[in-house]
């Protein structure tokens, strides 16, 4: 048994709707990878719990995974925005939002979330960032306008496969490049404090303290 498996093993179960999910996010998508799984599917259901915030705003929903999960944790009069900038994802995704148990507390957007959240006119209490790594610093700037002081953000793939600790990174390379860039963004950022978790491939932690 592998480490993985053990933790896998001893952590609630992510159910039978998310591993059906899962299953036909590898069969049926590029890049399954980016779905979140069960390990951090779980722990963004318990973090939601944690914070029981009443607007959330995901920036990335591809397969629908973490908000289904993010979802799962909400409290009763909770809402979660999600944003999917590739349209071609639709027709896979939104049918499986619509057909869970939480379809009430979703709203799916296809778009730029750049253009979409500022036209919500909604003050969120915690955000999930796991869009286009070349734009988390815009990312982060959005979601710090509208969200309320004392939110979180949660921001995914943060480590990048380790390769932000590489001491060259290719020009070219622009997915690490605003990894890195993000990162070295809110390490100096005193408007927040923040901690990364070494899970999958990075998980930062940002609490907002003030405008």
């Amino acid at each position: 048994m592998t480490l993985e498996e053990y933790i896998l093993a001893h952590i609630d179960p992510e159910g039978d709707y998310l591993h059906e999910l899962y299953r036909h996010t590898h069969l049926e998508l590029l890049y399954p990878r980016m779905a979140s799984g069960h390990l951090q599917g779980r722990i963004l259901k318990m973090l939601t719990e944690m914070v029981q915030p009443k607007q959330v705003l995901e920036i990335g929903t591809y397969s629908g995974y973490s908000a289904l999960c993010i979802a799962e944790g909400l409290p009763a009069d909770g809402h979660l925005y999600t944003i999917e900038i590739n349209d071609e994802q639709e027709h896979f995704t939104r049918p499986w939002l619509e057909r869970s148990a939480y379809a009430d507390k979703i709203t799916m957007l296809i778009g730029d979330a750049m253009q979409l959240v500022p036209e919500l006119g909604v003050t969120f209490d915690m955000a999930f960032i796991d869009a286009d790594k070349r734009h988390y610093t815009d990312y982060y700037e959005l979601v710090l306008k509208v969200l309320r002081p004392g939110g979180y953000i949660l921001a995914d793939n943060t480590l990048w496969d380790g390769h932000v600790v590489e001491e060259h990174v290719k020009e070219s390379d622009q997915q690490t490049q605003g990894i890195m860039h993000f990162n070295d963004l809110v390490a100096a950022d005193r408007r927040v404090e923040k901690v990364i978790l070494p899970l999958r491939d990075g998980l930062t932690i940002i609490r907002k303290i003030e405008d």
